[in-house]
């Protein structure tokens, strides 16, 4: 758009200047001319002889940019930014909670959401949801095998999926919306009817193993990372519970110990199922033929001993230290790097600051030092600017934050070469305690812009809509609409973030560290780093280095 700052001619009308308002008015310039005032040669002097032969030529002083006498007056769509239809939601007899969305197209998202996972596991062999998820989609009693139940769906166009995550199990289908009876019975046989044979169990132990090693070689440690974070954080209790199953339980989770599970926390009242692109009183009348006094393979609706612990935040340090230098799976050799991840207890997504603290984590931003693009990506977010622009030495500076119904974390990873951990530290120690400090207006509103793009965006998805409308309903037997988010955004002040990060500061952090962790600062170094003005480590001295 740089033409509309650089008009020629010292013309201030892009109209009437053909070579600066751009090409398609150039088409329309040349075309104008030519159209109404074609050159034709006289056959007895030669000279050029002008005619107009358009129907154009009515109008042969009308410019481009003005509209012609006459026209019709346009009507535009518009958008106000606010979904034109409520999510509904309906409570079954049995406590199971049916929500709807709907939204044109022919195809449709159902699933069901369960209030079920790792943290759920205290009293179990920690891994249990982990191998949940790698069994769902297998044979029922109405279906014989995993191939039986993909052909099913293929006739509807669809496809499934199951993700566990610390509280929440999902299992969702996206099919043609004609098929909506068959998937929501399909749906509920795969969650209530599983056959959980040994071939199947046994196939499991493989899958997990396989990606327990995964974990282990990958080049990108922060799935790792996050693990040893909440470890940190919740010290043996409720999202701190290991999310991936434990090699040692492999060999122990059988089906008697995932029909103790499942009936505790597979019960009606835990559930909601969810559908968007669908008509609501279809979804209903589907749940009650389906999921209305059906009895379970584990023969109980009716939960048992069910845990209700909330998260006790611990704070807290993990080390893992391992060789580094060999991470590469290409011929180019990746840099030895060693990864710090560093956190604070926020809050949970129920309370009033979650939004503040969703702002704050979107102002810290950050990146690899080889993310490419522009302001979209966040290379104006505090820990680009402050951080990855400064030192170039640093290969990472992301800030996550994770937020559950009863806790919240906010974390930032740092990555470097393992003699420049403890300055790395620093770094990223400064940077937390100037959350705390002066807001600047300007990129407080970026962030807020930034924050509600990105939601906006990503509601364009029926998938992401569907999670969106299952996890609030889940949890607040309800749900906030888009247009409701964004005003509760826009109505963050920077008090309100300097007020949460204050609050963050009070609390014990929470440490992970992967690789070379010969220089690594101590806990107690780095928790007073956090408790002191400027974010600067204790003085070391060594006598031999």
């Amino acid at each position: 758009m740089l033409f509309l700052l650089s008009y020629r001619n010292g013309s201030s009308d892009p109209s009437n200047n053909p070579l600066a308002a751009g090409p398609w008015a150039q088409v329309g310039f040349a075309a104008r001319h030519s159209a109404l005032s074609t050159p034709v040669h006289d056959c007895r002097s030669g000279a050029p002889v002008y005619r107009p032969f358009s129907s154009g030529g009515a109008y042969p002083s009308i410019p481009l940019s003005s509209p012609l006498p006459g026209a019709p007056t346009p009507v535009f769509a518009t958008v106000d930014g606010q979904e034109k239809f409520e999510t509904k939601v309906t409570t079954l007899d049995n406590g199971l909670r049916v929500a709807s969305q709907n939204k044109f197209g022919q195809f449709c998202t159902v699933g069901i959401l369960i209030n079920s996972g790792s943290r759920y596991e205290a009293k179990y062999l920690s891994g249990i949801a982990h191998f949940l998820e790698k069994l769902a989609f297998s044979s029922t009693d109405r279906f014989g095998s995993k191939d039986e139940i993909l052909l099913t769906l293929e006739k509807h166009g669809g496809i499934c999926d199951c993700q566990t995550s610390r509280d929440t199990t999902m299992y969702a289908v996206s099919a043609d919306s004609k098929g909506l009876d068959t998937v929501v019975g399909l749906l509920a046989d795969v969650v209530l009817h599983p056959r959980l044979t040994d071939e199947e169990i046994e196939m499991t132990r493989m899958a997990v193993q396989f990606e327990l090693e995964d974990l282990s070689m990958r080049p990108d440690p922060e799935p790792l990372l996050t693990e040893m974070i909440h470890e940190a954080a919740y010290s043996e209790n409720t999202v701190g519970l290991r999310r991936f199953c434990p090699s040692e339980n492999i060999a122990k989770i059988d089906r008697e110990v995932l029909h103790a599970y499942l009936r505790n926390y597979y019960t009606p009242d835990r559930m909601v199922l969810a559908g968007v692109g669908v008509e609501h009183d279809h979804l209903v009348e589907c749940a009650r033929k389906y999921l209305l006094g059906s009895q379970p393979a584990w023969g109980s609706e009716t939960a048992v001993d069910v845990d209700r612990s909330v998260a006790q935040y611990t704070g807290g340090i993990v080390k893992l230290e391992r060789d580094m230098s060999n991470v590469s799976l290409g011929p180019t050799a990746f840099p030895e790097l060693t990864h710090i991840m560093i956190g604070l207890e926020s809050c949970s997504f129920l309370e009033a600051d979650f939004i503040p603290f969703a702002v704050l984590n979107m102002m810290m931003g950050g990146g690899g030092s080889f993310s490419a693009g522009g302001p979209g990506k966040g290379m104006f977010t505090r820990l680009y600017l402050n951080v990855l622009n400064r030192h170039h030495w640093m290969y990472n500076a992301t800030a996550y934050h994770h937020s559950y119904e009863d806790t919240g974390l906010l974390c930032i990873h740092a990555s470097a070469d393992p003699r420049q951990v403890r300055e790395m530290v620093e770094i990223i120690t400064k940077e937390f305690i100037l959350m705390g400090g002066t807001v600047d207006v300007v990129e407080l509103e970026r962030a807020k812009t930034q924050l509600m793009s990105m939601l906006m965006m990503n509601l364009e998805s029926r998938p992401v809509i569907f999670e969106d409308v299952g996890r609030q309903v889940l949890a607040t037997h309800s749900r906030k609409l888009p247009h409701e988010l964004c005003a509760l955004i826009r109505n963050v002040k920077p008090e309100d973030i300097r007020r949460v990060a204050s609050k963050m500061l009070r609390r014990r952090p929470a440490v992970a560290a992967l690789g070379d962790l010969a220089d690594l600062p101590t806990y107690e170094h780095i928790q007073a780093a956090l408790s002191s003005r400027d974010g600067r480590l204790p003085k070391t001295y060594r006598l031999f280095r």
